[in-house]
């Protein structure tokens, strides 16, 4: 997947933009004031910014004029990982810089919102607006008890009312946590349990693919099931009466209330955030008020680039940590677009349509729905007016050179293409978009700033132009100041610093170019091991699913007892297509000829589907467990898949290897 170094790139930006590009201005301006490297570019920049880790990120705090209400006694008080200290001394509130936008007159009308649903209707929400509701439903959260601290719980689709109660939330000292209402009871009691609500936030149900799903019967049973929880707040999104001993939405964001916003301490706990947890119960994941304050002002601000004038759209649920980034484009006073339905209804384009209506200036969405646009054969630059969208964003899974080809040639010439990793771990990237970089097929861009991002081999040595193992070695300000329910710490530490002590390991194979582009393999849990080469999965499916054929790939590498190495290849067909001995050879030779021979799969076997979990990705851990045997109870929670009775067919299987 590497591109050769001599390779001309698929995108350059203009000098002009070059020179617009927030983080140009902020580098010229750290150049004067902190001793950043007036020249050498965002290359220079990077190596600045993780060899002067306290001096960059207080350059960031005062670049983007962060609010501490009382002051901070040093940037990094101790920095050792995990448990480094950020800002140790300072107090401040996210929801109050999330909402300073309303402050100024000439923006005070504008949107701060833009809502979107399956209709295609839109409804702005403007900044004035916001801040008044916020405002008025943080003093009735006071009102119900709740002091910082508490955990407030929100069960709702991506709608302006979960961006309210997050804010409010916030503006308290609360602790936000949320799931999207397709989670179904046991996914979101795993999730919400684990932290003892004393507020629920919950719709009637939701529309999604043309249909409505009432979602009454969930939230009872949600309701029973959370015995810590004081209120419970409707929301009529079907248009439902609201329930006995339940408070009404809207008497609670009635009233014309300035937000009052609680003044917490910098490492204060901003959300709880989950892990796929496709084993074991998910990891409850806290962050920080103030790291993510500073790592979302760094990550939108700079690395996306988006201001007062941009419209930031990202296609996710509030189950996913994608919200919680695209909520915080408030931070730099930027409209955001929500988007709740179906990816693909009516049709496949209904993304495109979106960002066309709203005048997205970033879109982001999956990998994989930009491989099924390509798959499809739909033509978006030309069936719509996208002469606003500046950059396409992607992540969720590395995208393929197929994918990087297709934006260029089906969207804009002139289209920045960001694909980005990072992690709920840090609800950030790690590496992706910068806006003065060039764009070459199948890579990142570059290590974002602060990152201290390499590749290390099994002895902790860093590699260049190899795949290794991702780690930061120093910290970051999003990195959770601990996990839910951990109180010794252990469940962290072995969750990231157990390979290689003081190092975070995220379980991704990378790869830094000698460009200092970064290419990812996928995770390296579930490498694919043949003859001593690695290979990440990821690989593997950018070349399968070329095939029109292929809808979709699962490949497992499995150590046999006997010293053996079995890797099989399922495949969900699309449809018409037929699993035959021509198709088999076809995918063999692919696999052959654009990756390498050992790793071609010992069988290809057709499945019904591929399972996923609750935020689309693949699962391949808990596969391997069940074709080595473990039953299906203790190979995966059932409550983190999307479809659990997928699972039945490789369970099945392990039964009839011999």
């Amino acid at each position: 997947m590497t591109s050769a170094a001599g390779e001309a790139p698929l995108w350059q930006p203009e000098p002009e933009r070059v020179e617009a590009a927030a983080v140009t201005r902020f580098q010229r301006w750290a150049a004067g004031r902190h001793g950043a490297p007036a020249d050498g570019g965002y290359a220079a920049l990077h190596r600045w910014s993780v060899d002067e880790l306290d001096t960059f990120w207080a350059a960031v705090a005062e670049w983007f004029d962060v609010r501490f209400s009382t002051p901070y006694e040093a940037v990094l008080g101790d920095r050792t990982m995990p448990g480094a200290q950020w800002f140790p001394g300072a107090t401040l509130n996210y929801a109050e810089h999330a909402l300073r936008t309303a402050d100024d007159p000439l923006r005070a009308d504008a949107p701060a919102l833009l809502y979107v649903d399956e209709t295609h209707t839109q409804v702005a929400v403007s900044w004035s607006e916001l801040r008044r509701q916020v405002g008025s439903l943080a003093a009735e959260l006071r009102a119900l008890g709740v002091t910082p601290g508490d955990r407030v719980s929100g069960y709702l689709p991506n709608i302006p009312q979960a961006v309210v109660a997050f804010l409010a939330t916030a503006a308290v000292g609360g602790v936000w946590t949320s799931c999207a209402p397709d989670f179904g009871a046991r996914s979101v009691l795993d999730r919400f349990q684990q932290v003892e609500p004393v507020v629920l936030f919950t719709v009637d149900g939701y529309r999604y693919g043309g249909k409505e799903h009432d979602r009454t019967d969930t939230v009872a049973e949600l309701r029973s099931e959370l015995p810590t929880l004081r209120a419970v707040v409707h929301i009529p999104l079907l248009g439902t009466d609201t329930p006995e001993g339940a408070l009404d939405w809207a008497a609670l964001t009635a009233s014309d209330t300035g937000p009052v916003f609680e003044q917490v301490p910098f490492d204060h706990p901003l959300w709880v955030l989950y892990s796929s947890g496709t084993t074991g119960l998910p990891k409850a994941i806290v962050q920080s008020q103030g790291g993510i304050l500073l790592e979302h002002f760094k990550q939108i601000g700079l690395h996306c680039d988006l201001g007062p004038d941009d419209r930031f759209f990202w296609y996710t649920s509030t189950g996913w940590m994608m919200w919680n980034f695209l909520v915080s484009g408030l931070l730099t006073g930027t409209t955001l677009v929500l988007y709740d339905g179906s990816p693909g209804y009516p049709d496949v384009s209904a993304q495109w349509r979106v960002a066309e209506q709203t005048g997205a200036t970033l879109f982001g969405t999956s990998a994989a729905y930009v491989m099924a646009c390509r798959k499809a054969e739909v033509h978006p630059g030309r069936d719509h007016d996208l002469s606003r969208v500046q950059c396409v964003a992607t992540t969720g899974s590395p995208l393929p050179p197929d994918g990087f080809r297709w934006l260029h040639d089906e969207v804009a010439e002139d289209l920045w293409i960001a694909s980005v990793s990072g992690g709920t771990d840090v609800c950030s990237c790690f590496a992706g978009a910068v806006p003065t970089l060039p764009v070459h097929i199948g890579e990142l861009q570059a290590p974002c700033l602060g990152t201290d991002l390499q590749s290390w081999d099994p002895a902790g040595h860093p590699l260049t132009g190899e795949v290794g193992e991702l780690v930061v070695t120093a910290p970051m300000p999003s990195m959770p100041v601990r996990f839910w329910n951990d109180p010794d710490g252990s469940r962290y530490h072995d969750s990231y610093f157990d390979m290689y002590p003081g190092v975070w390991r995220h379980g991704d194979w990378i790869t830094l170019t000698d460009r200092g582009s970064v290419v990812i393999h996928g995770r390296s849990d579930s490498t694919l091991n043949r003859q001593g080469v690695r290979m990440g999965s990821a690989d593997i499916y950018e070349a399968v699913e070329r095939l029109p054929e292929i809808r979709e790939s699962l490949v497992i590498g499995l150590e046999e007892p006997d010293g053996g190495y079995w890797m099989p290849l399922f495949v969900h067909l699309a449809e018409g297509a037929t699993l035959d001995d021509a198709l088999r050879d076809s995918i063999k030779r692919t696999i052959r000829e654009n990756l390498s021979p050992r790793h071609v799969p010992d069988e290809v076997i057709e499945v019904p589907g591929i399972p996923h979990t609750l935020t689309g990705k693949r699962i391949e851990v808990p596969v391997k467990r069940l074709l080595q045997g473990t039953a299906l109870s203790k190979a995966v929670n059932p409550g983190s898949v999307d479809n659990l009775e997928l699972l039945h067919f490789y369970e099945d299987l392990a039964h009839k290897r011999p």
